[in-house]
């Protein structure tokens, strides 16, 4: 049905996915197609153009958000319309928007076609081959070997490989100071609760992962922050801080961090580090960027030896968040506590998906993906930035590395939500400054994807803004 000419040099002619779904819209536009007309399959259209499965898929439900083409159960996907008539306005409805649709719903709807806002590699950057390689491998695993709920702290050869792995960042670490978690998010909340009591102080950064606040607030502690600058964070207002509230805890993104895009400098993790240890203060870095990082970004964990840094990480940035495979490095005595957590609230985390992920660092030519998708963030950064500042956008850091850009729209405070809903009424999903902020204040300032961005329709309704204070 299609024979489409796409280009893998993607600079000037954009994603593959783009190319799809650009060249596909014509088509159906042109009324080339009755409604009802058959799609070939996800399989099909992939094998005919040497294709990635998701890229295909993700390209098709585009389609689907556009209007242009439905999916039915048993029956693919087919022509929905007549091409001749572009989709009625209220073809797509905009979700409701607040930051529960930002933690919660989005994962769930894949009905929005721009996600500029968004949080993961593109489906068509996965490691594809290397993903479905260990599935097969897991899938072939006798019914023995997976009968029971497996070991509290996770699987041996995935924490074996973890440790022999931080070894590569100065970080010493034998297999029993690593546990398995279900992901970043979990690790976080196992720390809150096993260290944290309701009326505890903590710090965070201004602005931080924003479900790290949501895990804060259903634990009732009282969270402050700290301003986040270029090179890491204020350390003299945090010195300030620390001795007037005498926080427990501070959690910290130490490279690339999620939203800023920026990394600690030399100077600014020696003086946190000095700052927690005179005071007392536990630091939790999360570091689930550094494999997408140049080297020689500072590591908390190794500079201090696991005395007051408890370590997290995982896979979502670099595999696929569908796995979801985290872990915490900590002392032994403290990692006992929070496998005791583990077990209470949950038991133990996936072995099926442990073993997975292991296959993939294993066996799946994972260390040359990574490396490949840093020399492709490397890229979409340039051009990012560069619409960026054509668009009228004040970047706050230009990393050239990482999934995240910090950029200040030339909007008032208060008009960022209208924004917001505005641009999702489009189509494009844009993330507010106030998600990530403690308190949820006004901001002019929005995360965006460097790999989900490069989409010309983000960047003309960006445009639509200059010299627009409010909406």
């Amino acid at each position: 049905m299609f024979k489409l000419n796409l280009s893998r040099a993607r600079k000037d002619e954009g994603t593959l996915v783009d190319q799809i779904v650009s060249a596909i819209e014509q088509e159906l536009r042109q009324g080339t197609f009755p409604a009802g007309t058959a799609l070939p399959s996800v399989r099909a259209f992939a094998k005919s153009h040497e294709l990635s499965t998701y890229t295909v898929s993700e390209a098709y439900q585009r389609l689907v958000s556009l209007g242009l083409v439905i999916a039915r159960a048993g029956a693919g996907y087919r022509v929905a319309t007549p091409a001749a008539n572009p989709p009625a306005a209220s073809a797509w409805s905009a979700p409701s928007l607040n930051k529960a649709w930002l933690l919660s719903d989005v994962f769930a709807d894949k009905t929005v076609p721009i996600k500029a806002g968004c949080g993961w590699i593109p489906n068509d950057w996965i490691n594809e081959s290397g993903v479905q390689h260990a599935l097969r491998v897991v899938s072939r695993l006798p019914g023995t070997r997976l009968g029971g709920y497996g070991h509290p702290y996770g699987l041996l050869t995935l924490r074996e490989h973890i440790a022999n792995s931080l070894r590569r960042y100065s970080l010493s670490v034998g297999v029993d100071d690593v546990l398995m978690t279900q992901g970043v998010t979990q690790a976080l909340d196992l720390v809150v609760r096993t260290l944290l009591r309701p009326g505890d102080t903590v710090l965070v950064e201004d602005p931080c992962y924003c479900n790290l606040l949501e895990i804060l607030k259903v634990a009732f502690v009282n969270v402050v922050s700290v301003p986040r600058t270029p090179d890491g964070i204020d350390t003299a207002q945090l010195e300030e801080v620390v001795k007037t509230r005498k926080p427990k805890v501070m959690f910290v993104n130490t490279v690339l961090q999620n939203p800023s895009g920026t990394s600690l400098n030399a100077a600014s993790a020696f003086r946190l580090l000095q700052t927690a240890d005179r005071e007392g203060m536990w630091v939790v870095e999360d570091d689930i960027s550094r494999e997408l990082a140049p080297p020689g970004a500072p590591c908390l964990a190794a500079m201090e030896g696991l005395q007051r840094v408890i370590y997290v990480s995982g896979f979502s940035k670099t595999i696929t968040p569908a796995m979801r495979v985290g872990y915490i490095a900590a002392n032994r005595e403290l990692l006992s506590r929070f496998a005791m957590t583990k077990m209470a609230v949950g038991l133990t985390s996936s072995e099926v998906t442990e073993r997975a992920v292991a296959s993939v660092l294993i066996e799946g030519h994972y260390d040359r993906h990574t490396a490949h998708v840093r020399e492709r963030l490397f890229n979409a950064h340039a051009k990012i930035t560069a619409s960026m500042r054509d668009a009228g956008l004040e970047i706050f850091h230009s990393p050239g590395a990482g999934l995240f850009l910090w950029a200040k729209l030339p909007i008032e405070p208060d008009a960022s939500i209208a924004v917001t809903q505005d641009a999702l009424s489009k189509g494009i999903w844009l993330a507010p400054g106030s998600y990530f902020r403690p308190g949820e204040h006004d901001s002019e300032w929005f995360r965006f994807n460097a790999a989900t961005s490069d989409v010309p329709e983000l960047w003309a309704f960006l445009k639509t803004l200059k010299g627009r204070s409010r909406i």
